[in-house]
């Protein structure tokens, strides 16, 4: 096994979006008259597929709208969140530069849609770094289907078992691990045990470079 290839999550894991994501459903369910706290967002909708959440919000709460809709009003908001106050999470361009230098194949494997891509891409200006990006948008199945992992493999041409994937949600885990990929969390709660599925759990992309350096070491 050659590990040649970090697939990165993006909510949570390169920007500190979740609480957007949080913010956005809470405000716009309100105007339907429907009340959602943080901690149900995150057992409801966290890591999901935007046509998920939507269709989730729907279904719990018998809404009568469109959940194409709801999602449009969701990205919308998140999208001007992002570009007004987004932030890199730690260890964020270490980790880039690092993987860049020694020669990995970088790619982005969301569940988020394209417009969110752009604002965290733009808001940060990392676009360059990736050789390949991924959107559930594209495919017939979201988190946690493994299907927008193997596509990023199967674009940069490579085997899954020589991938790393870095993740935030117990939904992407599931989904990287479904597609046979090496994996490390970087979870908000690091005491939920569904994260003892991960092959290494950090509390940020510093200890990831920790975690990297022996083992590009020995590829040299």
């Amino acid at each position: 096994m050659i590990l040649n290839t970090f697939i990165f999550d993006m909510d949570g894991v390169i920007i500190d979006s979740e609480p957007f994501w949080r913010q956005a459903q809470i405000k716009i369910l309100s105007t339907y008259n429907v009340t959602v706290t943080v901690e149900d967002c995150i057992k409801n909708t966290m890591g999901k597929r935007i046509d998920d959440v939507a269709l989730t919000w729907c279904q719990l709460y018998q809404l009568s709208i469109n959940p194409k809709s709801l999602e449009k009003e969701i990205i919308t908001a998140v999208a001007k969140l992002i570009t007004d106050k987004g932030k890199a999470k730690k260890g964020l361009f270490e980790l880039l530069d690092y993987l860049t230098k020694n020669n990995f194949n970088i790619a982005l494997a969301t569940s988020s849609s394209k417009p969110i891509i752009d604002a965290v891409f733009n808001r940060l200006n990392i676009a360059s770094y990736f050789k390949v990006v991924c959107s559930a948008d594209d495919e017939e199945y979201g988190k946690p289907h493994p299907a927008i992992y193997l596509k990023a493999a199967k674009l940069l041409k490579v085997i899954p078992g020589n991938c790393l994937v870095l993740e935030d949600s117990v939904t992407g885990l599931i989904a990287a691990k479904a597609a046979s990929m090496n994996t490390i969390v970087i979870p908000e709660d690091k005491n939920d045990p569904r994260f003892t599925l991960a092959n290494n759990i950090y509390t940020s992309m510093l200890d990831v470079i920790s975690y990297l350096k022996p083992l590009t070491e020995q590829t040299l």
